[in-house]
């Protein structure tokens, strides 16, 4: 890893912040962390969706100022940007997820905490000046499950995300060409340092697939989230949605919000783009839930279209960690001022002063 801070200022967009960063990581850790499943056909199509929606701007709106605050759950945010759960972030710098919780906090937003984290979640949340939300796997042994919801409680998160498009790891091809297992450098800080999980020597020295296979459940179904919300008093956001009748049952077993998302192309390869799923979910669940959305966002274009789908927020996973490599804390704050710029230039030229103003008809005009 070579990390140029100093070279931050020559990255004009968020692709320029990926071109950057390739240079700071070893190819191993490159390929694991931009890597797609199987011919990365979602991977691509998830970016490449974006580009097929025009938006049909308004003019002589008063746009001096604009405000990209907006509600999620309940509370106000800085922007409609989340920061996706993303594991090993000490894979992009050894500041890790603490740096990126800085990063978060500092641009008034939430960041999800990976299950996989490189960093306990008690510093993490300890050190953080905004909300940390906690993405959850549920285990097979649901005693650690259940000691992790507690935990994770316990130290202050605000909100459990639930990953269900996972039931078994994605084939990724260009990672396991790499033939390096990242997993057997790195702890797993939220699971191996539980009093209730002792693990074995075996059990660390499996490589990654194996451990994602011997630990998770791949028979969880729409019971265990009703269990799950019966742990604790956080509201359960379902991560991983891509069908409407998916969206209903996840509503109907008392989920506060849904994040549309393929798991950013690692798991079935050729499932839909994430922003063409978007809309039927919206129309199904209506107001019953927050909506979110992840997969391919790069231009503050891109989050205009999805609030305007009827997103509540979007969610942005590998430019973080671009930001991360490059300069850590700084980096990722960086990669938000982008972004945060881009979607205030874009709300001016749409003639949205506001993110209530963004809305279905900048996709399509009533009088198209």
């Amino acid at each position: 890893m070579k990390p140029i801070v100093s070279t931050m200022n020559r990255a004009v967009n968020l692709m320029d912040f990926e071109s950057i960063a390739r240079e700071c990581l070893s190819q191993p850790i490159w390929n694991y962390f931009a890597s797609g499943a199987n011919d990365e056909i979602t991977l691509r199509n998830n970016r490449e969706a974006f580009s097929r929606i025009n938006l049909y701007y308004k003019v002589l709106v008063d746009v001096n100022e604009c405000s990209l605050q907006t509600q999620i759950l309940g509370q106000k945010n800085s922007i409609p940007i989340l920061i996706a759960p993303l594991a090993f972030h000490k894979l992009a710098h050894p500041d890790g997820e603490m740096a990126t919780a800085r990063a978060a906090g500092a641009q008034g937003t939430i960041m999800i905490l990976s299950t996989m984290s490189t960093t306990p979640v008690e510093e993490v949340v300890a050190n953080a000046s905004g909300p940390i939300w906690f993405q959850l796997y549920i285990y097979r042994d649901r005693a650690v499950t259940k000691a992790l919801v507690k935990r994770v409680e316990a130290a202050g998160c605000s909100a459990l995300v639930l990953t269900v498009d996972a039931p078994v790891m994605g084939h990724r091809e260009r990672d396991i060409r790499s033939g390096v297992d990242l997993f057997a450098e790195l702890q797993l800080e939220n699971v191996f340092a539980m009093d209730v999980y002792k693990t074995s020597e075996n059990t660390r020295n499996k490589n990654m697939a194996e451990h994602f296979a011997s630990l998770f459940d791949p028979s969880i179904t729409w019971k265990d989230i009703e269990w799950l919300r019966s742990l604790t008093k956080l509201p359960v956001i379902v991560k991983g949605i891509i069908r409407a009748d998916d969206a209903q049952h996840a509503v109907c077993s008392g989920a506060s919000g849904i994040i549309v998302s393929n798991h950013g192309g690692r798991q079935l390869d050729t499932a839909p783009a994430t922003i063409d799923a978007l809309s039927p979910i919206v129309e199904s669940v209506g107001k019953s839930a927050d909506i979110f959305l992840d997969g391919g966002i790069l231009r503050g274009t891109d989050v205009i279209k999805a609030l305007a789908l009827g997103a509540n927020a979007v969610l942005i996973g590998r430019p973080v960690l671009w930001g991360l490599a490059v300069g850590g804390t700084e980096g990722v704050e960086h990669i938000f001022k982008i972004l945060r710029n881009e979607v205030n230039l874009a709300m001016a030229l749409c003639g949205c002063p506001t993110i209530a103003d963004i809305k279905y008809d900048l996709l399509r005009p009533k009088n198209r």
